[in-house]
Formats: structure tokens, sequence, C-alpha cells
């Protein structure tokens, strides 16, 4: 068994949320074949009371708390450099590095597992042990669409943000002996943008656990009436904007017929304001998402700015909810929009797949969907492609993408 170092953005436990979900899947598939030394950031406090459970999984934890999120973007701000992006500052750690280095230094790792591009400094540099980097998004590509719309200074900001985080992912690619992503089509669009290293990018996609989102897994019922959700940590951008669309430009179009419910930890101060909304109710976090889903009328992800594979997607289709996605939700989602899940653009066509719904003309949509992410969302399945990437296996498409 060889020893792999694993260097992870964020704690990679609980598996909680989406980047965190991916990353704790990923660990836990390689410890069954390596022996896992992880090193990590923990931007939550909380989540070092997890440490007992990743060192009864891992063979040594190096975990570095960032601080509050103000002293993070200090941190950024301070370690700013001229055609630099200014992520890579939000996620330095002097200790961490030193940790990272001192191991790579001694020749005691077979290979190095880097999640997420920010982490690819702690890599080391070549000649080394193989290294994989799983970028999961082409995360410049959000601060471009970002970007788009802004006004000054944001709008350069996020346009310069985009700019410098595409040429140092372009750069990393060319580091490491492979990079993944998140899905075929994020996959595509890397090689792309970036021609050069077309060889060596691929796909692992995302599962669900289908053990846990499962229908007959669902608790007691949450609702007193009809109920729409949506899923998700409730502080980040897109969850905001998509939620705002839904509950001020399609909810008056239901005429009362169902209630909103947005279900997620740290709701930003313009999604607490609409729980002010008719028929709009904001949870905040609960200790258990899966009766929300599972006894919702349906779920929605009407979002607007999406990367990769929407979790939130996955786990609704898992519980045989019906699914109604924007179209930049669905991407990645492997499914057949029409028969396993709704894809709808705008308010009218939302609204209308919404009242569809609720008058029973999709009725085996909610089958479907749990049928749709058994066969492509299995995590026993989609991980086999890292185990090929981490053995440098040049035939990935031995096994069916």
């Amino acid at each position: 068994m060889g020893r792999l170092l694993f260097l992870s953005h964020r704690i990679p436990y609980p598996p909680d949320k989406g980047d965190k979900i991916r990353a704790w899947h990923m660990l836990d598939h390689l410890a069954k074949t390596w022996e896992v030394e992880l090193g990590c950031l923990v931007d939550d406090p909380d989540d070092l009371d997890h440490l007992p459970t990743l060192r009864g999984r891992c063979a040594a934890v190096e975990a570095r708390p960032t601080g509050t999120r103000r002293q993070a973007a200090l941190r950024a701000m301070l370690r700013a450099r001229p055609g630099q992006p200014l992520s890579l500052g939000w996620f330095h750690d002097v200790r961490l590095r030193a940790w990272a280095d001192a191991g790579l230094a001694a020749g005691r790792y077979d290979a190095v597992f880097v999640y997420s591009s920010a982490m690819a400094p702690y890599a080391g540099q070549l000649p080394g042990p193989r290294r994989v980097l799983d970028m999961v998004d082409v995360d410049s590509e959000k601060w471009r669409a970002y970007a788009q719309g802004a006004s000054a200074p944001m709008r350069q900001i996020w346009s310069r943000e985009a700019r410098t985080l595409l040429d140092f992912e372009r750069r990393m690619a060319l580091r490491f002996d492979q990079t993944l992503f998140v899905s075929a089509a994020e996959a595509a669009q890397f090689r792309a943008l970036a021609p050069e290293s077309a060889d060596r990018v691929t796909h692992v996609d995302n599962g669900v656990d289908l053990a846990r989102f499962a229908p007959e897994r669902r608790g007691a019922n949450p609702y007193a009436m009809p109920a729409i959700v949506f899923t998700g940590t409730m502080d980040y951008r897109p969850n905001i904007e998509a939620v705002c669309f839904f509950a001020r430009e399609v909810m008056p179009l239901l005429a009362g017929r169902a209630a909103f419910h947005i279900v997620g930890a740290s709701p930003a101060p313009a999604v607490r304001a609409l729980a002010e909304l008719p028929g709009v109710t904001v949870t905040g976090p609960v200790a258990d998402i899966r009766p929300y889903i599972g006894h919702a009328a349906m779920a929605v992800a009407p979002l607007r700015i999406a990367r990769g594979i929407q979790n939130k997607v996955l786990e609704a289709m898992a519980m045989a909810r019906p699914v109604i996605a924007s179209p930049e939700a669905f991407e990645g989602v492997r499914a057949l929009p029409g028969r396993d899940l709704l894809v709808a653009e705008g308010a009218e066509a939302m609204a209308r797949a919404v009242r569809d719904v609720l008058d029973g003309r999709h009725a085996g949509v909610g089958a479907a969907a749990r049928a749709a992410v058994l066969a492509g969302h299995d995590w026993s399945r989609t991980l086999l492609r890292l185990d090929l990437a981490m053995q440098g296996e040049p035939e990935l498409t031995r096994v069916p993408a």
C-alpha cells in the first residue's frame, strides 16, 4: 500500500455541502488502497470536532484553521501580487505549506492528490511523485460570469480574477500529471481554454450517496401544504440569486398553490428578507435535510450561474422527487430532460413546469430520476475513474464515462 498526500482547501468532513461532499468521497475511496496523509484548511471552527473521524481514516491529519472570513480576505489582499489571483492568498497558510514541504522533501509520498486548484502551490515542484489535481470546476469561468453585468468597481475586480485565475489554472495543469474535472462538459471546456494540456485532462463524475438519499429514508413530513424546496448553503452568491429569482418572479405566478421552502445554513440578509413574502419560508440550518427533500412536491434549482454538477439536483433525484432545473443547473447531470427531470428557463417556463407537476402531468418523473442517478451517479462506479487517474492509466476510456 503506497502513501498518498491528500491536500484540500477545506476540511472534507462532515460531507454537508458541495465541495466537501466530493472531497470526502474521494478521500474515503482512496483510503481503501492508500495510506493517506491529509493536509487541509478549516474555515469553520465547529468542523474541528470531526478530526477524530478523519484521524480514524487517515495515517496522519494536519488541519490548519483559516480564521474568520475577514481575516482570510485581509490575508488575500496582503499577499496580492501583479498577475496573481487573489484567491491564492485566501488559501495560503505558512504552517500547512511547511508541513507539506517537509513530507515531500523527505520522499515520504508515492503520490500526491490535490483537491482544488488553490491548493496546487502546496504540492511541491517537479520532479517528484505522481501528482493529480482535481480542479473540480473551471473556477475562472465563475468569476467571468460574476463580472458580466456587474458595475464598477466589482466588474474590474472579478474580470481580473477571471483572467489571472485562468492563467494560473493553465500553468497548474501543465505541472500535474493529470487534471480532473467534475463532468465531461467541464473537462471539455477547460480543454478548449487550455489546449496545451488537453492530453492530461479528464473527468470524474460526481456521485450521490444513494443509501442515505433514498425515498424510504425521508422521515417525518415537515410541511403543512404542498411544498417546493430549494436546498444549499445560503450565503453563496449563485444560491442567493436563484432563490431571490424564484421567490420574487416565479412564486407570484403560482397563485398560492404551493409554499416555497429555502432550506440551508447561513442565509444571507437578502435570503432572510424573502421570508416576508407570502408563501416563502427560510429555515436556516436543519438537523437533517432529507425530510425537506423527500416530502416536497418537487425540488427546484433555478441557478443562473452554475459550475460542474449540482449536488442539490442529484440528492433530490436520488430521493425520487421531481426536479425542475435551469439549463445551467442541469449541465453535467446524466439524465434525460422530460423523462428524468424537467429543464426550464425563465420565470414563465418554470412556473408552467411547477403547475404541471402539481397537476400530476409528470407522475413518473420521480421514479425515473432515481433510476437515472442509480445508473449514472453511483459513487462506487464514478470513482473507478479516479483509481485509473492515480495509477497513471493512459486509457481512462476503458471505464464508461
